[in-house]
Protein backbone atom coordinates (compact mmCIF):
# COMPACT_ATOMS: atom_id res chain seq x y z
CA UNK A 1 0.00 0.00 0.00
CA UNK A 2 1.39 3.47 -1.24
CA UNK A 3 2.08 5.65 1.10
CA UNK A 4 0.30 9.57 0.80
CA UNK A 5 1.65 12.70 2.58
CA UNK A 6 -0.02 15.48 1.91
CA UNK A 7 1.63 18.24 0.88
CA UNK A 8 1.43 20.81 3.48
CA UNK A 9 -0.98 23.82 3.63
CA UNK A 10 0.25 27.28 3.58
CA UNK A 11 -1.13 30.19 6.05
CA UNK A 12 -4.25 31.79 5.13
CA UNK A 13 -3.01 35.08 5.54
CA UNK A 14 0.17 34.18 3.24
CA UNK A 15 -1.52 32.00 0.85
CA UNK A 16 -2.05 34.21 -2.68
CA UNK A 17 0.42 36.89 -1.49
CA UNK A 18 3.39 35.48 -1.26
CA UNK A 19 5.75 37.41 -3.57
CA UNK A 20 9.47 37.12 -3.88
CA UNK A 21 12.17 35.09 -1.81
CA UNK A 22 12.29 37.47 1.29
CA UNK A 23 14.93 36.09 3.37
CA UNK A 24 14.59 38.58 5.95
CA UNK A 25 10.60 37.54 6.42
CA UNK A 26 12.53 33.42 6.45
CA UNK A 27 14.84 34.33 9.34
CA UNK A 28 11.83 35.86 11.15
CA UNK A 29 9.30 32.84 10.57
CA UNK A 30 11.86 31.01 12.31
CA UNK A 31 13.57 32.61 14.56
CA UNK A 32 10.27 34.05 16.03
CA UNK A 33 7.53 31.61 14.47
CA UNK A 34 9.54 28.96 15.79
CA UNK A 35 12.12 29.69 18.38
CA UNK A 36 14.97 28.21 16.01
CA UNK A 37 18.42 29.14 15.76
CA UNK A 38 19.80 30.18 12.03
CA UNK A 39 23.52 31.07 11.06
CA UNK A 40 24.17 34.77 11.11
CA UNK A 41 24.22 36.18 7.82
CA UNK A 42 28.31 37.13 7.86
CA UNK A 43 28.77 32.89 7.32
CA UNK A 44 25.90 33.09 4.33
CA UNK A 45 26.98 33.28 1.08
CA UNK A 46 25.44 35.88 -1.63
CA UNK A 47 22.11 34.83 -2.48
CA UNK A 48 22.78 31.40 -0.44
CA UNK A 49 19.64 30.22 1.61
CA UNK A 50 19.35 30.67 5.57
CA UNK A 51 20.60 27.42 7.26
CA UNK A 52 19.63 26.27 10.55
CA UNK A 53 21.64 24.99 13.57
CA UNK A 54 21.04 21.39 14.43
CA UNK A 55 22.36 20.57 18.04
CA UNK A 56 20.52 22.67 19.98
CA UNK A 57 16.02 21.76 19.42
CA UNK A 58 16.86 18.88 17.34
CA UNK A 59 19.05 16.72 15.20
CA UNK A 60 18.80 15.61 11.56
CA UNK A 61 18.67 12.31 9.95
CA UNK A 62 19.56 12.66 6.40
CA UNK A 63 19.17 9.97 3.97
CA UNK A 64 17.86 9.61 0.38
CA UNK A 65 14.59 10.80 -0.16
CA UNK A 66 13.68 7.44 -1.51
CA UNK A 67 14.21 5.50 1.60
CA UNK A 68 12.79 8.28 3.91
CA UNK A 69 9.50 7.75 2.54
CA UNK A 70 9.28 4.19 3.81
CA UNK A 71 10.79 5.71 7.04
CA UNK A 72 8.46 8.07 7.41
CA UNK A 73 5.29 6.28 9.01
CA UNK A 74 7.88 5.69 12.04
CA UNK A 75 8.70 9.66 12.33
CA UNK A 76 5.58 10.20 14.07
CA UNK A 77 2.87 12.41 12.42
CA UNK A 78 3.83 15.63 13.27
CA UNK A 79 7.87 15.08 13.22
CA UNK A 80 8.94 17.72 10.75
CA UNK A 81 10.23 16.70 7.47
CA UNK A 82 12.38 18.10 4.56
CA UNK A 83 13.37 17.69 1.31
CA UNK A 84 16.39 18.98 -0.76
CA UNK A 85 16.67 17.85 -3.94
CA UNK A 86 17.04 13.64 -3.59
CA UNK A 87 17.64 14.18 -0.10
CA UNK A 88 15.07 13.93 2.60
CA UNK A 89 15.43 15.14 6.61
CA UNK A 90 14.20 13.75 9.04
CA UNK A 91 13.93 16.00 12.54
CA UNK A 92 14.70 13.35 15.28
CA UNK A 93 15.50 14.89 18.94
CA UNK A 94 18.15 16.26 20.07
CA UNK A 95 21.65 14.69 21.10
CA UNK A 96 20.18 11.58 18.68
CA UNK A 97 22.88 12.16 15.82
CA UNK A 98 25.77 11.37 18.53
CA UNK A 99 23.89 8.08 19.07
CA UNK A 100 22.99 7.62 15.65
CA UNK A 101 26.59 4.97 15.44
CA UNK A 102 26.14 3.20 18.86
CA UNK A 103 22.73 2.30 17.56
CA UNK A 104 23.70 1.30 13.82
CA UNK A 105 26.24 -1.12 15.53
CA UNK A 106 24.03 -2.05 18.22
CA UNK A 107 21.33 -3.15 15.10
CA UNK A 108 23.73 -4.82 13.47
CA UNK A 109 24.27 -2.28 10.73
CA UNK A 110 27.50 -1.07 12.11
CA UNK A 111 30.04 -2.40 9.32
CA UNK A 112 27.62 -1.75 5.96
CA UNK A 113 28.31 1.28 3.67
CA UNK A 114 24.82 3.28 4.29
CA UNK A 115 23.81 6.35 3.30
CA UNK A 116 22.23 7.75 6.11
CA UNK A 117 23.90 10.58 8.17
CA UNK A 118 23.10 12.30 11.35
CA UNK A 119 23.97 15.82 11.76
CA UNK A 120 24.06 16.90 15.13
CA UNK A 121 25.47 19.54 17.89
CA UNK A 122 27.26 22.25 15.85
CA UNK A 123 25.67 21.03 12.08
CA UNK A 124 24.17 23.10 9.94
CA UNK A 125 20.97 22.03 7.46
CA UNK A 126 19.31 24.29 4.50
CA UNK A 127 16.42 25.92 6.11
CA UNK A 128 13.49 25.00 4.23
CA UNK A 129 10.86 27.68 2.53
CA UNK A 130 8.48 28.06 4.75
CA UNK A 131 4.89 27.03 3.85
CA UNK A 132 2.98 29.94 1.63
CA UNK A 133 6.35 31.62 0.58
CA UNK A 134 7.89 32.05 -2.39
CA UNK A 135 11.77 30.03 -1.73
CA UNK A 136 14.96 30.45 -4.11
CA UNK A 137 15.68 27.69 -7.08
CA UNK A 138 16.86 24.95 -5.77
CA UNK A 139 15.76 25.96 -2.05
CA UNK A 140 14.67 22.76 0.12
CA UNK A 141 11.06 22.61 0.93
CA UNK A 142 8.83 21.31 4.02
CA UNK A 143 7.77 17.98 3.08
CA UNK A 144 5.90 18.27 7.12
CA UNK A 145 6.07 21.55 8.01
CA UNK A 146 6.99 22.49 12.43
CA UNK A 147 4.18 24.24 13.39
CA UNK A 148 4.34 27.80 14.85
CA UNK A 149 3.21 28.04 18.49
CA UNK A 150 3.90 23.94 19.49
CA UNK A 151 7.03 22.94 20.90
CA UNK A 152 8.90 20.76 18.26
CA UNK A 153 10.71 18.55 20.79
CA UNK A 154 7.54 16.23 21.71
CA UNK A 155 7.19 15.38 18.07
CA UNK A 156 10.62 14.12 17.67
CA UNK A 157 11.61 10.71 17.36
CA UNK A 158 13.95 9.64 20.16
CA UNK A 159 15.46 7.36 21.81
CA UNK A 160 13.88 6.22 25.52
CA UNK A 161 14.35 3.38 27.53
CA UNK A 162 10.55 2.24 26.23
CA UNK A 163 12.09 1.86 22.51
CA UNK A 164 13.96 -1.53 23.79
CA UNK A 165 10.95 -3.09 25.69
CA UNK A 166 9.57 -3.85 21.83
CA UNK A 167 9.12 -7.53 20.15
CA UNK A 168 11.09 -6.03 17.28
CA UNK A 169 14.48 -5.35 18.83
CA UNK A 170 16.32 -6.92 21.95
CA UNK A 171 15.49 -6.69 25.37
CA UNK A 172 17.94 -4.70 26.64
CA UNK A 173 20.38 -1.84 25.16
CA UNK A 174 24.57 -2.11 25.76
CA UNK A 175 24.20 1.07 27.05
CA UNK A 176 21.64 3.61 28.43
CA UNK A 177 20.46 6.40 26.09
CA UNK A 178 22.55 9.61 26.71
CA UNK A 179 20.15 11.81 25.31
CA UNK A 180 17.54 13.17 27.86
CA UNK A 181 13.77 12.99 26.80
CA UNK A 182 12.31 16.14 26.71
CA UNK A 183 9.47 17.18 28.53
CA UNK A 184 5.92 17.20 27.43
CA UNK A 185 5.00 20.71 26.31
CA UNK A 186 1.31 21.33 24.81
CA UNK A 187 0.87 23.08 21.81
CA UNK A 188 -1.03 26.43 20.95
CA UNK A 189 -4.34 24.11 20.50
CA UNK A 190 -4.06 22.28 23.50
CA UNK A 191 -2.94 18.73 22.23
CA UNK A 192 0.66 17.19 22.23
CA UNK A 193 0.45 17.39 26.22
CA UNK A 194 1.40 13.59 26.48
CA UNK A 195 5.26 13.22 24.52
CA UNK A 196 3.71 9.01 24.54
CA UNK A 197 -0.22 10.13 22.95
CA UNK A 198 -2.05 11.94 20.56
CA UNK A 199 -1.53 13.31 17.22
CA UNK A 200 1.24 15.56 18.25
CA UNK A 201 3.56 12.34 19.71
CA UNK A 202 6.57 11.28 18.54
CA UNK A 203 7.93 8.15 17.76
CA UNK A 204 10.96 6.04 18.73
CA UNK A 205 14.24 6.84 17.38
CA UNK A 206 15.18 2.34 17.56
CA UNK A 207 12.61 1.85 14.74
CA UNK A 208 13.19 4.61 12.68
CA UNK A 209 16.85 3.87 11.65
CA UNK A 210 16.43 0.23 11.42
CA UNK A 211 13.51 0.92 8.37
CA UNK A 212 15.59 3.44 7.21
CA UNK A 213 19.04 1.71 7.36
CA UNK A 214 17.05 -0.82 5.59
CA UNK A 215 15.79 1.16 3.44
CA UNK A 216 19.31 2.51 2.28
CA UNK A 217 20.73 -1.07 1.78
CA UNK A 218 17.85 -2.44 -0.47
CA UNK A 219 18.52 1.10 -2.33
CA UNK A 220 22.80 0.87 -2.95
CA UNK A 221 22.01 -3.21 -3.74
CA UNK A 222 19.66 -1.62 -6.20
CA UNK A 223 22.18 -0.13 -7.46
CA UNK A 224 24.90 -2.14 -7.45
CA UNK A 225 23.06 -5.32 -9.18
CA UNK A 226 22.39 -2.42 -11.86
CA UNK A 227 25.84 -1.66 -12.99
CA UNK A 228 27.75 -3.39 -16.26
CA UNK A 229 29.50 -5.48 -15.15
CA UNK A 230 33.25 -4.89 -15.69
CA UNK A 231 35.88 -7.51 -17.50
CA UNK A 232 39.64 -7.60 -17.60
Amino acid sequence: MALSVPRPRPPADRRDTAGPWDPAAERCWYENGLGWAVAPDSDRAPGAGLRLLTGLRFDVVELPAEAGFAALRHAGPKAPVALHGGTMRLFVAAGSADELPGLLDWLEWGDIPLDLEGIGAGGLVDAPTPPGAVGRPGAAVWLRAPEPGCEVEVTLPSLTLSSFTTPSVPSAPPTAPSAPVPSPAPCADGSGTDPHSGSAAGSDLVRLVDTAATQCHRIRLRRQSSQPLAFS
